[in-house]
């Protein structure tokens, strides 16, 4: 499986609970030949919604705004939160992936059972070969986790680590993206926040997942920790220029080019990845945000992949009758 390179370019697009300090890295895209980078670009464009940040729905006179957001902390944020702010002050219910209540849940969650981030009965240093060990053990140090502590972590959660370079674990308790400068707004105007989803929502993707898979995971992120802050860096970028579906292309040609990767086999991963991180969870929102726009303007923020394609949010509410128009970005 090559999940970990989806991980690796998605989460920050995807989770709202993570965050982190700003790094450096070179924007890979910018770095292709032209004839590739147009090659995803064209790929990128056959998907509906494929470009913008921030769509209007109506319908029946029920209004929704409907915001892509990037959740790691960014000084690009600042245009972005000037141009949002009047859409946030006429909205009745801000619609979030995780607001202040589920956060809260999820620390006592957590407090409660350990063992939803704690392998039970067995260690990673006794499911890996040792020389891999000693690589994941030095990978979680950097990020200031000791080895002695890493070695009982679940292994997706590990991947969920190894996903942020060690220059975003820095101050990531002070950190604030897209999304908590967005509640913060919404807080300030006692505008209610409500969840899409319930807090338990990331142990329900991986409860399913064989721990031989989660290993790969990390097997494959540990190839790649060299180039994490790269992977970032233009996923940062994309998402300011509202090509976030690029990213996805491009997770594809980097699948591609791992050792031992198959065309079958990647496309079976992303289908797989795309079903358990975005397409369910889009499903199951847009019962969410039809209640909340019943009861008055609505303002639903959520990572940018879960807008582009034909399962992505403003596709699906188009089925469903929505008028859906691009607001400029």
């Amino acid at each position: 499986m090559r999940y970990p390179v989806l991980l690796l370019t998605a989460i920050p697009l995807l989770w709202a609970q993570l965050a982190g300090a700003t790094c450096s890295g070179s924007n890979i895209l910018d770095a292709l030949p032209d004839d590739e980078r147009n090659r995803l670009e064209m790929a990128a464009a056959q998907q509906p919604f494929h470009q913008g940040n921030f769509w209007r729905a109506t319908k029946d006179g029920q209004e929704v705004t409907l915001v892509g957001t990037y959740h790691l902390d960014d000084p690009r944020h600042d245009r972005v939160m000037e141009q949002i702010t009047p859409w946030i002050a006429g909205a009745q219910t801000l619609l979030v992936e995780a607001g202040p209540q589920e956060e809260a849940a999820l620390k006592a969650a957590v407090a409660r059972d350990p063992s939803v981030f704690v392998l039970p009965d067995t260690t990673l240093p006794q499911m890996m070969p040792p020389d891999e060990w000693a690589l994941l053990s030095d990978a979680m140090e950097r990020r200031g986790v000791p080895g002695f502590m890493a070695a009982k972590f679940q292994p997706w959660y590990v991947t969920v680590m190894l996903a942020l370079p060690p220059c975003m674990m820095t101050n990531v308790e002070n950190a604030k993206g897209l999304d908590g400068r967005i509640i913060a707004a919404a807080e300030e105007r006692n505008i209610p926040v409500k969840a899409l989803e319930p807090y338990d929502t990331i142990f329900t993707l991986f409860a399913d997942m064989e721990q031989a898979d989660q290993i790969s995971m990390i097997r494959s992120s540990l190839a790649m920790e060299d180039q994490a802050e790269d992977y970032l860096a233009t996923l940062a970028d994309s998402y300011f220029a509202e090509e976030s579906r690029l990213i996805w292309e491009l997770m594809r040609k980097i699948s591609l080019e791992l050792p031992g990767s198959t065309p079958d086999q990647v496309e079976a991963d992303l289908e797989k990845m795309e079903q358990a991180l975005i397409v369910r969870r889009n499903q199951s929102w847009i019962a969410v945000i039809e209640a909340a726009a019943a009861e008055g303007p609505v303002l639903a923020a959520f990572g940018a992949l879960h807008l582009p394609g034909a399962q992505g949010i403003p596709a699906l509410l188009q089925d469903r009758g929505w008028s859906v128009t691009r607001l400029p970005g």
